[in-house]
């Protein structure tokens, strides 16, 4: 039985998915606005796929046997993730930014400022979802769930 605090997570969780996929759809329409229309379209793809992705987490979330701690923090990594990637493309698509993305940054460049501000995002992102995956299969196939919940008292 899943209590308040994984119902609130699974909320979250596809709302912040739905609204990934709608911002998604709003850059899909100003692709050709992007100082990079090549990287816009690959946030575009980006924004599409994550929301898909939170809305599936928030989908399997009850399942998972992790502590409320263990939970907290899968949320907050697998939310901050796919928006910090997509947010980074974004950014990266509207400077024209090469770094973070060489292959659909070709030809293009911007401000050493900018290029890092696009590798936090793409970097620190890559790394948030890894871990939340980690912990997302570890709940998976934890079998112990009670042993993992944390006791108020």
């Amino acid at each position: 039985m899943e209590t308040n605090h994984e119902r609130i997570h699974i909320q979250k969780l596809i709302i912040a998915g739905v609204f990934l996929f709608f911002l998604g759809l709003l850059n899909g329409m100003m692709i050709p606005l992007f100082t990079n229309p090549k990287l816009g379209l690959s946030a575009h793809l980006s924004a599409m796929q994550h929301g898909i992705v939170l809305i599936l987490f928030g989908l399997i979330w009850n399942r998972l046997k992790l502590s409320e701690t263990g939970l907290t923090w899968c949320y907050r990594l697998s939310v901050f993730s796919m928006y910090g990637i997509w947010i980074g493309l974004v950014l990266g698509a509207a400077w024209g930014t090469i770094s973070g993305t060489p292959m659909a940054g070709a030809g293009f460049g911007t401000t050493q400022g900018k290029e890092n501000i696009v590798d936090f995002f793409l970097n620190s992102g890559a790394v948030a979802i890894l871990i939340a995956t980690i912990q997302i299969l570890f709940g998976l196939f934890n079998k112990e769930k009670s042993a993992l919940k944390t006791t108020k008292n």
